[in-house]
């Protein structure tokens, strides 16, 4: 592919060598003509005639690497910085490499990208939610109705990346623009005709999600999260990043019972609807009621505004009626009927979120990502809606985190649970007991009943063997992981083949 059509959306000029600007138009013209083999963001991946972006990342700078790249044979650099390589000349496999200035790499990367995989998302509907909890499920709640439905759609987000019988785990809850795009076009090939995808707070602010337009741009909720080194540098920043997705959408949904949806809207360029449980939102839950069957916790409510009927979901709270509420919002502008919708709604099931795991008819037991004192309060807080004999908390935090967090999950904890039962949750380089120190420190600030159970697995046999006629018991912190990284290792340790294990025992 030639250049030309690579930056043919992009603000840039061509450098020489030495730094300078070509201001020459033939000879730019010559430089447009260049052939590029591909395109590559990792210095270790250069391929002869590639095109190398210099990318400024939080631990290395690309431009380190600008000259090895030339002489790892690049056909083109893209740069944000004047660089001096005029030494290499006539020293490079390349000729005359191309070194196209731009004001940001990261943005450049992934317009480039889109140009080289031939705007994929333009072949398909793509829909993008952001927020700080819900995106998951919704996300999942969404294929599920589009393809009973029959609407081929894929999916991206922090557990995979899946489309037809393809399963790919994600590293990234929004992978990089390269990938992205990638990604696209592979679903693009593969029939897809819509795509429901995660959207997180560094994709936007990184660039990932450029080179494109959403047709739907989703805003599930907003409160602390992600502030910090490498991260967000305040709240208000957090907010911004996540407001940029309303920017680049046709249509945007939001929740409306949010406090900082009017915020997160400031600047928007796109046409707006919201949904609710208030009823002045566009699409609203009315009648809400809690289900309590052997085993498993739902919610019934019904649908009003946009659209109107009787809906069930098979997990737990008012949290769980918003994430519906999404699903049907972003499912009503592909034309899907009640009746398709409270099918696909009745059995949704997301692995590792309010994942419910039938082992006895006297008390329920669940598996959850909860891994952060906020996600724990949300969700016990839920569950005591249900009026529990008890509520058990099996939990533990990770090494080589902040102290904080532990103090904070046991002492969450120890309020909302009539039982904690303290153990194991990727310890990395820490000593479990260690990190089950600092969580009891939390929750000896509570009345809260705990035990230490270092195993997880013995931790999850005692809660079981322990539960009692009413109970609610949660595992939470692994949700869809399946291991435990101990000392720079991945073990292999899957909640759902350990209770399946324990339950074989008997």
């Amino acid at each position: 592919m030639k250049i030309a059509e690579l930056i043919r959306k992009l603000d840039y000029h061509f450098n020489t060598l030495a730094g300078e600007v070509i201001t020459d138009p033939d000879k730019a013209r010559a430089l447009r003509g260049t052939e590029i083999s591909g395109i590559v963001n990792d210095s270790r991946k250069i391929t002869k005639d590639c095109l190398f972006f210099c990318i400024v990342g939080a631990v290395r700078d690309g431009h380190e690497f600008a000259r090895q790249a030339l002489l790892d044979g690049a056909a083109a650099l893209v740069v944000q910085q004047d660089l001096d390589l005029s030494d290499l000349a006539g020293k490079t496999p390349v000729s005359e490499p191309v070194i196209i200035r731009v004001q940001d790499t990261r943005y450049a990367m992934a317009y480039i990208a889109a140009a080289y995989y031939k705007d994929p998302a333009t072949e398909m509907k793509i829909i993008g939610v952001t927020g700080t909890k819900g995106k998951t499920t919704t996300t999942y709640m969404v294929k599920k109705i589009l393809e009973a439905s029959g609407i081929k759609t894929g999916l991206i987000g922090t557990i995979e990346v899946m489309y037809g019988d393809v399963r790919i785990p994600a590293h990234n809850t929004t992978p990089e623009s390269t990938l992205l795009q990638k990604t696209f076009r592979d679903m693009a090939d593969a029939g897809m005709q819509a795509v429901v995808m995660e959207v997180s707070s560094q994709a936007l602010m990184l660039h990932r999600t450029q080179g494109f337009l959403f047709d739907l741009g989703i805003f599930t909720n907003l409160s602390p999260d992600h502030i910090g080194p490498n991260e967000h540098k305040s709240f208000d920043d957090y907010l911004q990043c996540k407001s940029l997705l309303f920017r680049q959408c046709k249509v945007g949904i939001f929740n409306a019972d949010d406090p900082y949806y009017r915020k997160v809207m400031d600047g928007h360029t796109c046409s707006v609807e919201t949904y609710g449980i208030e009823d002045d939102a566009d699409l609203h839950a009315e009648n809400l009621v809690l289900l309590k069957n052997p085993g498993e916790l739902g919610v019934a409510f019904d649908v009003k505004g946009l659209m109107d009927f009787h809906a069930e979901v098979p997990t737990p709270g008012r949290f769980s009626v918003y994430n519906a509420l999404c699903a049907i919002a972003v499912c009503r502008h592909f034309g899907v009927t009640p009746d398709k919708i409270q099918k696909a709604l009745s059995s949704i099931h997301v692995r590792g979120r309010i994942e419910m795991v039938k082992v006895s008819d006297d008390f329920t037991l669940m598996i959850d990502y909860a891994h952060n004192a906020m996600a724990l309060e949300s969700l016990l807080s839920t569950l005591r809606e249900y009026e529990p004999n008890r509520l058990v908390c099996l939990f533990g935090c990770g090494g080589n985190r902040s102290k904080l967090r532990r103090y904070e999950m046991g002492e969450v904890s120890g309020k909302l649970a009539e039982l904690s039962i303290i153990t194991s949750d990727n310890p990395r380089d820490e000593e479990p007991m260690a990190i089950i120190g600092d969580i009891v420190t939390g929750i000896s600030k509570t009345d809260g009943k705990y035990v230490t159970i270092p195993d997880r697995k013995e931790a999850i046999r005692y809660a079981i063997k322990n539960g009692e006629p009413g109970d609610i018991i949660v595992l939470a912190g692994k949700g869809h992981e399946d291991y435990q990284e101990i000392k720079g290792q991945r073990y292999p340790m899957d909640e759902r083949v350990l209770i399946r294990e324990i339950l074989e025992e008997n």
